[in-house]
């Protein structure tokens, strides 16, 4: 399905994506510990959310 090279490009590119990422998430780690405080919360909103629409489904399922 896919080449030896493409797999060795994606592999290589996914590695690098990733050290990217954390690379830049601990440059900013302060700016997100400023701005983006009590996102948990809003988290935990959207997994009741869903977590109501699933218990809807259930219940008119039946």
């Amino acid at each position: 399905m896919f080449s030896q090279g493409q797999l060795v490009f994606a592999g290589l590119f996914f590695i690098a994506f990733i050290i990217a990422a954390i690379y830049s998430y601990r440059k900013d780690i302060k700016i997100h510990q400023e701005f983006y405080k009590g996102n948990y919360k809003i988290l935990i909103g959207f997994g009741i959310f869903i977590g109501i629409l699933f218990l809807i489904k259930v219940f008119f399922k039946r």
